[in-house]
């Protein structure tokens, strides 16, 4: 490259947004962090007050608080009086950070920022020498996705999810078998199973750490109308034995995806249906540029999504495999009816309601 052809501006705006994006990843992590520790729930039933006040609310130690709110003050999250040097979460901030605020609280997903974080090193290996990293050395992955799919999935699935599919309600009031591939903790089956006890749910998911979850909440909701085993989601062993068959985000991800989709093709009677959820996004690359959620998307690909499959020698098809991907591979599995549907409360899905 000739010193004629470098564009001095170019490369100033370039490196400028990147000192933005410490700032915000840095940000990002400090919200994770202020999350998990209860601090925004604390902020957002105080009035303005030190961060002595704070941290005895949130029973946490002053001196990190105070550290913490130094990051949030600066990264104009929370504001600040330098004079009475009281801290302020406004109603406006917190209508994103609060636990309260669900189903519309973006700081659960900062959560994925240490999660993926945690196996940097073990994806550098993947880089130089190929292979994945498994689910296991993920740390608090399925408390994560849990509390993800719980705005997404759980606390939608009467008001959006369900009316999706004309009359499903009443089907499930009359009682249906239902199966949830990939259920992870199970708490989709779990509300539907509370909801409809006439019918019969099911969940299965080869992660014994999440059935261990789902099995144990289920017995505390003393729900006796489903069933969580831990089964490889590209044998589901079922011929014809539900009335619906759904999947949460969990395709993508999967060793053999065409594999599990053609075993729930075999699964459904001849009158059900399969309500997939999955990644909204173009199979093409250059069609993704205007994703608002992209450069996310695909590092959570590279992160997890795709390098799971990998660990298992599977496909890797990652969490951008988008729309055309996915109709073409439902077609192979044997639907010939797929209809794609969006919901206005969660910008990052399409909903598949696929027929045979």
């Amino acid at each position: 490259m000739t010193t004629a052809s470098f564009d001095t501006t170019k490369a100033e705006r370039f490196a400028d947004g990147l000192v933005g994006m410490l700032n915000q990843g840095s940000l990002a992590l400090m919200i994770s962090l202020g999350y998990r520790a209860g601090l925004f729930d604390a902020m957002a039933e105080m009035p303005p007050d030190g961060s002595e006040a704070i941290a005895r609310r949130a029973g946490l130690d002053e001196r990190y608080v105070r550290e913490w709110l130094g990051a949030m003050v600066t990264g104009r999250v929370v504001d600040y009086d330098p004079e009475t040097r009281r801290y302020a979460l406004c109603a406006e901030h917190g209508a994103s950070l609060t636990r309260a605020a669900s189903p519309n609280c973006l700081a659960a997903l900062t959560q994925y920022v240490g999660v993926l974080a945690s196996v940097e090193d073990e994806i550098l290996e993947c880089f130089r020498n190929g292979g994945g990293v498994p689910y296991s050395s993920f740390r608090r992955f399925h408390e994560v996705m849990a509390e993800d799919s719980g705005q997404s999935v759980v606390a939608a699935l009467d008001a959006h999810i369900l009316p999706l599919v004309p009359g499903l309600a009443d089907r499930l009031r009359s009682g249906i078998d239902v199966l949830d591939v990939g259920c992870g903790v199970g708490r989709a089956m779990a509300k539907l199973a509370a909801a409809y006890p006439a019918s019969r749910f099911h969940g299965f998911d080869f992660s014994e750490e999440a059935i261990a979850i789902a099995r144990s909440e289920a017995r505390e909701a003393g729900l006796d109308n489903v069933v969580f085993e831990v089964r490889d989601c590209a044998d589901l062993g079922a011929e014809r034995a539900f009335d619906l068959v759904t999947t949460f985000d969990a395709v993508h991800d999967q060793k053999d995806p065409a594999a599990v989709l053609r075993g729930i093709a075999r699964a459904l009677r001849p009158d059900g249906v399969y309500l997939m959820q999955d990644i909204k996004a173009s199979s093409h690359l250059h069609e993704n540029l205007d994703h608002p959620l992209a450069p996310l998307l695909y590092t959570v690909s590279t992160m997890h999504c795709m390098t799971v499959s990998l660990a298992q020698d599977g496909a890797g098809l990652g969490t951008m495999w988008g729309r055309e991907t996915a109709r073409r591979m439902l077609g192979e599995a044997g639907f010939r009816d797929v209809d794609i549907r969006e919901l206005p409360h969660d910008p990052q899905n399409d909903y598949y309601v696929c027929r045979l």
